[in-house]
C-alpha cells in the first residue's frame, strides 16, 4: 500500500546541480527508499525473494521542454498536475460487486472532499481494476489550488494524488496560432499491464511549432519499478531511471513585438493580422492573427464543449490568418508593380501618365476611387495617391512577364517555407493558371486588374512582409525564419537554422532609393493615403490597400498596409491585414491597417506609453526564462498522499515545472 507515504521534492536549485541530483536519482542507498518511519521498503532482495516475486518496469513519460521567443523568454512551458486517485487493496482478487462497491464509495468521498462532481463508469472501473489495478485509478483530473487544500485536509485513505506533467502557456492566447497545443497521444491500454506501459499518458503536439517539434520536445521516459511478492502484495516501489525532459525550441519571435501586434490587433479589428521580420534575415519577429485562442484550454485535455464552441465560432478563432489565409492585396500590390517597371526598365522614375477618373481598355472601362482628375503624375506621386488609372496605363506598358516574373522572385504566390502546417500558396496568376483556369491566355483587362492588386492574385499577411523584407533590404530574399536552433537542457545547441539567401535580385541604387522616397511619402506626404501609420521620430515606409473578395452576395473587404521601417536603416518589414465584415463598404487599407501598424510600432519604440490594447504578458514572461520558472523539479513520483510545498513560480497556486533555463547558445554562424 502507498497510502500514508510522502515522497520528498527538490527545492528551486541551478540547473545544473538539479541535473546532476537528478541522473543520480532523488532516491540512497543503492535504490532503496526509506519511508516516513526511517526504515528501510526496498531491502537488497535475496534470491530466493527475487525467484518469488514478480517486478513491473513501467514507464515515467518525460517532460516536455520549452519553446522560447528569441531571448528566452518563455511560450510553452511544462507543469506539474495532480490528479486525484484512488487505490486498491493488494493482492487483486476482488468479485465485480466488491470492486464497484469500494469504488463508488471512494469516488463519493473524493466528491464531496473536493466539491466537484465525479463520475466514473463501472466498466472503466473493472477494466482499470482487473488490467491496471496496480496502479491508482485516476478520478478527476488537475485538480485546483482550493481541491489540493481540501484533499490534503482531509487525507481521505485509499485515496492519492499522482503528479503528472502537463503544458503551461504562461502568456494564454499570445501566439498561439504559431505554438500551437499539445493532447494526450494515446489512450493507455486496455489490456493487462505489461513491462514498458506507461504509468500516465504522454502527450504529443496536435497544432503549430508544438506539433512540427514534438519528437524534439518530448523527451526520454523514465522507469518506475513495483514489485510484488508471491501473495500479490506490493513489498517495493522505486524509481530505476528518471526521465530526462525534452530539447528546449528557441523561436526568432520577439515577445515584446508579438505583443505589440497582437494589442495592435486587439484595439483595431475583429478579424485581422500582423506579420513582421527582420529584413536584414529573414527572422520572423511577430506573427500575430486576431481572433486567436488560449492553449490553456487544451490543457490536459480539451473538453469537447470548448472544442465545439472553437469550431463553431464563425470568427474561426482556429485560423492562424497570419500565414494561413491569402487574400487579393489591392494597392499594396502597386508597390511591386512599379518595381518591375523601373527594375526592367520598361518606365522611368519621371515618366509620366495621366490620372483621369477612368481608363478604357477594350470595351471595359477602369475606374480610378478618386472622383477628379489628378493630372499626369510620375511614379512617387502616382503611388503616393495609390491612383488606378495610372498603374493601369504603366502595368500595360510594363507588359504582364515582368510583373509576374518580379513578383515571384520575391516570394509571392508560393509558401515561405516556415516550420508550420498548411502555409497558404497565395497566387501569382500566369498563362497556365489562366489556361487550367480561365481557359485563355492574359489579357489586357488582366494585366489592368494586376496592376492593382485586384482579379486572381491572392498574398498572405506572411509572404506580403516577406516581399517588403526583400525591398526593404536591396534585393535579398532571405529564407524566413521562425525557429533559430533547438537545445538540450544543458543549453547545448542541437540543431541551428542560420541564416540562409534563397535568391538575390540585382536592384540599382536609384531603384532602390526611388521606392523608399515613394513608400514614405504614402505616410508623410500631404497627399498619401497612410497618415495614421506615422511614429514619431521614425519614417515609416509603407503602402495601403483594400480589395475585395468573396462571394457578390456576402463581399467583405481586405485592407492592407505594408512596408519596413525605419525607412533609411530597416529593421522590421511588416504586413497587416483588415478583415472587414460582409457587404460593409466604409473600410480602407488607409483608415483600417495603417492604423494598427502605427498603434504597433509606437508601442515597440516606446514600451512605457502603449495605447490601450491587451493586457501586459503575463508577470512569467517579463524576465528570462532561467528567472521565470523554477529549476527543473524531480520525476513525478507516481503517487502522493500529500501536497508538496510549491517551489518557485506559480500559475494561479499551481507550481511550474520544470521550465528549463534556457540561455540561447547561438553558434557563429547565426
Amino acid at each position: 500500500m502507498v497510502c500514508g507515504r510522502r515522497f520528498g521534492m527538490f527545492s528551486a536549485m541551478p540547473l545544473r546541480l538539479a541535473a546532476l541530483l537528478l541522473a543520480a536519482s532523488a532516491f540512497s542507498a543503492g535504490g532503496a527508499v526509506v519511508d516516513n518511519t526511517g526504515s528501510v521498503e526496498n531491502p537488497k532482495p535475496t534470491w530466493e525473494t527475487q525467484r518469488q516475486a514478480r517486478t513491473f518496469s513501467l514507464l515515467i513519460p518525460a517532460p516536455r521542454g520549452q519553446i522560447t521567443d528569441r531571448n528566452g523568454l518563455p511560450l510553452a512551458q511544462t507543469r506539474l498536475s495532480y490528479n486525484l486517485a484512488i487505490t486498491f487493496p493488494t493482492p487483486l482478487d476482488w468479485p465485480d460487486e466488491r470492486i464497484l462497491s469500494f469504488a463508488r464509495r471512494q469516488i463519493a468521498l473524493a466528491s464531496s472532499t473536493i466539491n466537484r462532481d465525479i463520475r466514473v463508469s463501472d466498466a472503466a472501473i473493472l477494466n482499470h481494476y482487473k488490467n491496471r489495478g496496480v496502479l491508482p485509478l485516476d478520478i478527476a483530473e488537475d485538480l485546483l489550488p482550493q481541491e489540493m487544500n481540501a484533499f490534503t485536509k482531509a487525507a481521505p485513505p485509499n485515496q492519492v494524488l499522482r503528479q503528472t506533467y502537463v503544458r503551461f502557456y504562461p502568456n494564454g492566447p499570445l501566439a498561439a496560432h504559431v505554438i500551437g497545443y499539445t493532447g494526450p497521444k494515446a489512450p493507455l491500454s486496455q489490456r493487462p499491464i505489461e513491462n514498458n506501459d506507461l504509468i500516465f499518458p504522454e502527450t504529443e503536439g496536435r497544432e503549430g511549432l508544438e506539433q512540427i517539434f514534438d519528437k524534439e520536445l518530448r523527451g526520454t521516459p523514465g522507469l518506475l519499478q513495483i514489485t510484488f511478492d508471491a501473495e500479490g502484495n506490493k513489498s517495493s516501489e522505486r524509481i530505476a531511471r528518471q526521465p530526462v525532459p525534452g530539447y528546449n525550441v528557441v523561436t526568432t519571435l520577439d515577445l515584446a513585438v508579438q505583443q505589440a501586434a497582437e494589442d495592435a490587433l486587439d484595439k483595431g479589428c475583429k478579424r485581422g493580422a500582423i506579420a513582421s521580420i527582420d529584413p536584414n534575415n529573414g527572422e520572423i519577429v511577430a506573427l500575430a492573427s486576431k481572433p486567436s485562442f488560449n492553449p490553456n484550454d487544451f490543457v490536459p485535455a480539451v473538453r469537447p464543449s470548448v472544442f465545439q464552441a472553437y469550431s463553431k465560432d464563425p470568427s474561426n478563432p482556429l485560423l492562424p490568418r497570419s500565414f494561413r489565409s491569402a487574400y487579393p492585396p489591392g494597392s499594396t500590390f502597386k508597390t511591386f508593380v512599379g518595381f518591375a517597371g523601373l527594375e526592367s526598365g520598361k518606365i522611368t522614375a519621371a515618366e509620366e501618365f495621366s490620372c483621369p477618373t477612368s481608363f478604357a481598355v477594350g470595351n471595359h472601362v477602369f475606374r480610378n476611387w478618386k472622383k477628379v482628375d489628378a493630372g499626369r503624375l510620375n511614379f512617387k506621386e502616382a503611388l503616393t495617391q495609390s491612383c488606378n488609372t495610372w498603374f493601369y496605363q504603366a502595368g500595360l506598358k510594363i507588359g504582364a512577364e515582368p510583373i509576374i516574373d518580379f513578383s515571384k522572385r520575391l516570394g509571392l504566390g508560393r509558401r515561405t517555407g516556415i516550420p508550420l502546417r498548411a502555409e497558404a500558396a497565395g497566387n501569382i496568376p500566369d498563362d497556365d493558371y489562366m489556361m487550367r483556369v480561365h481557359k485563355r491566355t492574359i489579357k489586357g483587362g488582366d494585366i489592368a486588374n494586376m496592376a492593382i492588386g485586384q482579379g486572381d492574385i491572392l498574398i498572405s499577411p506572411l509572404q506580403m512582409a516577406q516581399a517588403m523584407a526583400v525591398l526593404a533590404n536591396g534585393g535579398k530574399v532571405h529564407q524566413p525564419r521562425l525557429v533559430l536552433q533547438v537545445q538540450n537542457i544543458g543549453n547545448e545547441v542541437i540543431a541551428a537554422y542560420p541564416d540562409r539567401v534563397r535568391d538575390e535580385i540585382p536592384v540599382s541604387p536609384a531603384v532602390r532609393d526611388e521606392l523608399r522616397r515613394s513608400l514614405v511619402a504614402v505616410t508623410s506626404d500631404g497627399q498619401g493615403t497612410a497618415h495614421r501609420a506615422k511614429v514619431k521620430g521614425i519614417d515609416v515606409a509603407g503602402k495601403t490597400g483594400t480589395a475585395q473578395w468573396g462571394p457578390e452576395d456576402r463581399q467583405r473587404i481586405a485592407a492592407w498596409f505594408a512596408g519596413f521601417l525605419p525607412a533609411d536603416a530597416p529593421k522590421y518589414a511588416f504586413a497587416a491585414v483588415y478583415e472587414g465584415e460582409p457587404n460593409v463598404k466604409s473600410i480602407g487599407g488607409g483608415s483600417h491597417a495603417a492604423p494598427m501598424i502605427g498603434q504597433m510600432f509606437k508601442q515597440v519604440y516606446n514600451p512605457d506609453k502603449k495605447e490601450g490594447g491587451a493586457a501586459p504578458v503575463a508577470a512569467a514572461a517579463a524576465k528570462p526564462a532561467s528567472e521565470a520558472a523554477p529549476s527543473p523539479e524531480p520525476t513525478p513520483e507516481p503517487f502522493v498522499d500529500a501536497v508538496p510545498e510549491a517551489q518557485g513560480d506559480t500559475l494561479d497556486g499551481i507550481p511550474v515545472a520544470p521550465a528549463v533555463p534556457v540561455e540561447p547558445a547561438f553558434d557563429e554562424s547565426n
